[in-house]
C-alpha cells in the first residue's frame, strides 16, 4: 500500500506542484493512530485532495515506492564510483557484466 505521502507527492506533481511543497510545510500529514491525515493544506492554487482522489493514485504509488527501493538497492551494490571506475579501467566488460547482474536480480516495476 503506498504510503500518503506519496499519494500527496504524485498529486502535487499532477497539479504542477513540487514535493518542495511538503518541505516547505505548506502540507502538513499527521497520525493520530487512527491512520494518515492530511493536518494542514496551505498549497496555493491547489485544493486539498480527497481521500478519494488520493486513492486514485494508489497503483502509482505502488510503482513509485517499489522503483525507489530497487534503486537504491542498485546503488548499494554497484558500490563506489571511484571503485567502479578502477573497474572499468582494469576490466570494461567485467564491469559491464557485473553492474547488468545487478539491474537483473533487481528489476523496476
Amino acid at each position: 500500500m503506498a504510503s500518503l505521502v506519496t499519494k500527496v507527492k504524485l498529486y502535487l506533481e499532477a497539479n504542477s506542484k513540487t514535493e518542495q511543497e511538503l518541505l516547505n510545510d505548506n502540507v502538513v500529514l499527521q497520525n493520530d493512530g487512527s491512520g494518515d491525515d492530511i493536518r494542514d493544506w496551505n498549497v496555493s492554487g491547489v485544493a486539498k485532495p480527497t481521500n478519494s482522489q488520493l486513492n486514485s493514485y494508489e497503483t502509482a504509488g505502488n510503482t513509485l515506492e517499489s522503483n525507489n527501493n530497487v534503486r537504491n538497492t542498485r546503488r548499494l551494490a554497484y558500490g563506489d564510483i571511484g571503485d567502479q571506475l578502477d573497474e572499468i579501467f582494469k576490466d570494461i566488460d567485467a564491469w559491464k557484466a557485473r553492474i547488468q547482474a545487478i539491474k537483473d536480480s533487481n528489476p523496476k516495476s
